[in-house]
């Protein structure tokens, strides 16, 4: 079997490309990356920088005209959680406007405007998707996957914590594969008990296994067209009805709750540290110590708003420094830079106390070491690509078994 196509959207510094491409089985022929506001495309710098300018494009992708990308079997790209609320046209009672700049609508564009459509979309989101917003709990969720059925496609779903199948991290997101009707998977989906599917025949579950959590499944149709969802969805501002698992299929919603299933070998944060390669600058320094303490320790104080109102603040105690022996704390955004935090990794070495370094973080997200070295590229931007990240194990893995599925359907 030749090798997947695929666009890649929202690609940063290439974290699906590098798990897909460790497989052997896929092929990226088009790539976008394009951050808003912001003068210097680093993240577009240091992917071109590893993979080529080839077909990679930095652009606003909502103003690339469709035609421009070219026809692939798989789209992926992992896109921030926003809010997907639509509305009509005025022009047009059937047309849909979503909120500008929600890049969500970038896809469903791209999707609804192909002639030749991929067959398979692999998105990636903060898990709370499945939950938001607050006032209509699971609504966006629910947009998303009426949106993919409309246009031909059944889906499913898993929360994935890369801790809990072996990874150095614990980095919980929600991955959505969709089959496209003209794939073979797509009429599997639609034959199969969708508890069977979920816990032991679909891609998700043969990637990373899952045992019953004994938690009552449940299901209910979304059938309502993408304005009333908009409106009505959970509009009692109940809890969310979608579960960690879970497939979309003919306009039905099937969910329930997993808990993973792993034996194997373990990465913890000690495994990722370099050893006796450190500069001096990642060490806290005495004079800093106290507040870094004070903002990892437990608080119940007075504070004071801008606007002058006293309250009560409270929250717990941070581990400090970070365990060694475990599984790292989720990377985020701000990850970089010397000054104190509460949210921080710290690491105890034979040296000192010290923050983790831009080759440490790559390791935690499963990046090659220096994969986001560029010049004119600082410390801080580095963590921030990784606090961006996924983690590249991840989608190695569900590259594997979908590749491998697909290969068993295809005629000899």
């Amino acid at each position: 079997m030749e090798k997947l196509k695929v666009i890649e959207l929202f690609a940063g510094v290439g974290g699906f490309r590098l798990g897909l491409e460790r497989t052997g089985h896929y092929e990226v022929v088009w790539s976008n990356q394009w951050e808003p506001s912001t003068k210097n495309q680093h993240a577009s710098d240091v992917y071109t920088a590893r993979f080529g300018a080839d077909n990679h494009t930095n652009r606003d992708i909502s103003e690339v005209p469709t035609p421009e990308i070219p026809d692939a079997d798989l789209l992926v790209g992992g896109f921030p959680c926003q809010d997907y609320s639509v509305a009509s046209t005025l022009q047009n009672a059937k047309g849909l406007i979503g909120k500008k700049g929600v890049l969500w609508w970038s896809v469903h564009k791209i999707l609804s405007e192909k002639k030749s459509r991929p067959r398979y979309v692999l998105l990636e989101n903060v898990d709370r998707l499945l939950k938001s917003p607050a006032s209509q709990r699971g609504r966006d969720f629910a947009i998303i996957l009426k949106s993919l059925f409309d246009l031909g496609y059944a889906v499913e779903w898993r929360v994935i914590n890369a801790a809990d199948y072996g990874m150095p991290q614990r980095r919980r997101r929600v991955f959505i594969l969709a089959y496209h009707s003209s794939s073979s998977l797509y009429g599997s989906l639609v034959k199969a008990d969708k508890a069977d599917w979920m816990y032991e025949s679909g891609i998700f579950a043969r990637a990373f296994p899952v045992v019953d959590s004994n938690d009552k499944a449940h299901s209910f149709a979304i059938d309502e067209d993408l304005v009333g969802l908009s409106e009505n969805f959970n509009a009692k501002e109940g809890q969310s009805p979608f579960l960690n698992s879970g497939t979309f299929v003919g306009g039905k919603a099937y969910t329930l709750k997993t808990l993973p299933q792993y034996s194997g070998n373990r990465m913890v944060l000690g495994d990722v540290l370099q050893n006796g390669e450190v500069t001096d600058d990642f060490y806290l320094t005495s004079e800093s110590l106290s507040k870094w303490t004070y903002l990892k320790g437990s608080k119940k104080e007075i504070r004071n708003s801008k606007n002058g109102f006293e309250y009560r603040y409270a929250e717990g105690k941070m581990v400090f420094p970070d365990a060694l022996d475990k599984a790292s704390r989720t990377i985020i955004t701000g990850e970089g830079g010397k000054s104190p935090s509460r949210f921080k990794h710290v690491v105890q070495t034979k040296k000192g106390l010290r923050r983790l370094t831009p080759i440490e973080l790559e390791r935690l997200n499963m990046f090659p070491d220096d994969h986001t070295q560029l010049q004119g590229i600082s410390d801080r931007k580095r963590a921030f690509f990784m606090g961006n990240a996924l983690v590249v194990g991840i989608v190695e893995k569900i590259g594997t078994e979908l590749f491998q599925e697909l290969s068993k359907n295809t005629v000899k």
